[in-house]
């Protein structure tokens, strides 16, 4: 009797999670409706606007490389966009996300002239477009095609929406029923976003078509940059500052002039640019506020690129806040939209500050995720030790902090990223060790070297 039941109760669980994966007669129809304008918009020469949503503490960065991916097979850059928010819901309601998506995807439609947009979400950001596409048939027939970037699991297409599921590593249980669900087991959370294999799959999705590239196509002579500054992680404007764009000598970072190349002032919005500049070039950005600077650094942008997002904070708020500063020693903060391994060996990452590695298994495990990285002189005794991360870095999601003498006023800082995967290519940023008493420097690598 018992093997009865069990058997019995077997097979109920098995037709409800069939019924939950195979889609409706209904669903059947509007994927073919969808399939068949698909192919009638790639016709006429054109695409759907693409709307990224980002997930806990990211940032129209996690999409950056994929909109330059998106521009090289032939996507117009002015309607490549991400919605961003503040993740801790401090500053804005689910209601007020929402009703922003839909001025933005309304303003897209009337752009563009197209049908419906393409929308993409990550993390945390599925959860927040599932239940934006089932919350209303208006707002999901607006939709042509919905990517949930390893992110929430659900029974059904969210509103009927043509779905696209993409997995990395974890639990092979998850899946979006009646989607097409693809596994990349060795990926990690956020390079399944910004990774070429992901994108090869959504522009598929999207077109019809295969890619003719996956590569970030180089473009010939200039380019167009611009972006948002905004205050991490909120994504509010850092209204009040001012941003100065330098060309720099890429073997020490130096500014090859007194005067920058762009300025802006930057309001409410935190919007800046576009400015040209040239895609072979290296730049710094300087955010100014009142009493400091804050500096970053980016690898040659290659290609335009209208999501470049430089990503500050007040002077002694936020986790920065938390780095002591000093006029002896310099402080970093290191990002790559794909994370750092230190515990893989010949598997995962290497990051190297003038010869010093500060990747290690101790703070800087796969399991936590790191993608930005802290570096300073903790405790500001001119000491290196690398033995464990530093505690209160180390229990955010997403970052890691090392305490690391780095001396101000000196030579160069060289940093070089060794990424997994890249045949042992090298990307290399040089910065000014400035003192961390007036200023911060962020270097940021991209997710993809070549």
């Amino acid at each position: 009797m018992k093997l009865r039941r069990l058997v019995a109760s077997l097979a109920v669980s098995s037709a409800v999670l069939l019924a939950g994966a195979l889609p409706t007669p209904a669903a059947q129809a509007q994927e073919q409706a969808t399939h068949e304008q698909t192919h009638e918009q790639t016709r006429r020469g054109g695409h759907r606007p693409v709307v990224f949503v980002h997930g806990f503490s990211g940032s129209a960065a996690q999409f950056d490389t994929q909109a330059r991916r998106l521009t090289g097979n032939g996507y117009r850059i002015g309607l490549i966009e991400a919605h961003e928010y503040d993740s801790l819901f401090q500053v804005n309601t689910r209601a007020q996300v929402y009703a922003g998506l839909d001025a933005r995807i309304d303003r897209l439609l009337a752009k563009s002239r197209a049908d419906k947009v393409d929308l993409l979400a990550h993390s945390l950001g599925t959860t927040l477009m599932q239940e934006y596409l089932r919350s209303s048939p208006e707002r999901a027939a607006k939709v042509a095609h919905y990517v949930n970037l390893d992110g929430a699991s659900s029974a059904d297409q969210p509103g009927g929406v043509p779905t696209l599921a993409v997995w990395g590593e974890g639990s092979a249980e998850r899946q979006v029923g009646g989607a097409e669900n693809v596994r990349f087991p060795e990926m990690s959370h956020t390079q399944v976003v910004s990774s070429p294999e992901t994108f090869a799959k959504f522009y598929q999705f999207f077109t019809g078509l295969r890619p003719r590239t996956a590569d970030v196509v180089e473009e010939r002579g200039s380019v167009w940059l611009s972006g948002r500054t905004v205050l991490f992680p909120s994504n509010v404007g850092a209204d009040g500052t001012r941003v100065e764009v330098y060309r720099v000598d890429p073997r020490t970072g130096e500014r090859r002039s007194r005067k920058p190349a762009a300025a802006f002032r930057i309001g409410q919005d935190g919007a800046w640019g576009p400015f040209r500049a040239r895609g072979d070039e290296h730049y710094e950005f300087a955010v100014v506020w009142p009493a400091s600077v804050h500096h970053l650094y980016f690898q040659p942008f290659r290609r335009s690129d209208a999501l470049v997002r430089l990503l500050t904070s007040r002077p002694g708020e936020g986790v920065s806040g938390l780095m002591e500063a000093s006029e002896r020693h310099t402080n970093l903060v290191i990002n790559r939209q794909k994370e750092w391994w230190g515990d893989q060996g010949a598997a995962g990452d290497s990051l190297r500050v003038n010869g010093l590695e500060l990747l290690n298994p101790a703070n800087a495990p796969r399991t936590k995720r790191a993608i930005g990285i802290f570096v300073y002189d903790a405790g500001v005794d001119g000491v290196t030790d690398l033995t464990a991360p530093i505690p209160q870095f180390f229990a955010q999601p997403f970052l890691t902090a090392m305490d690391a003498f780095l001396p101000a006023k000196r030579r160069p800082l060289t940093v070089v990223s060794t990424p997994r995967g890249g045949n042992g290519e090298r990307d290399v940023l040089a910065v000014p060790a400035l003192p961390s008493s007036g200023h911060r420097i962020s270097v940021i690598f991209d997710d993809y070297t070549g």
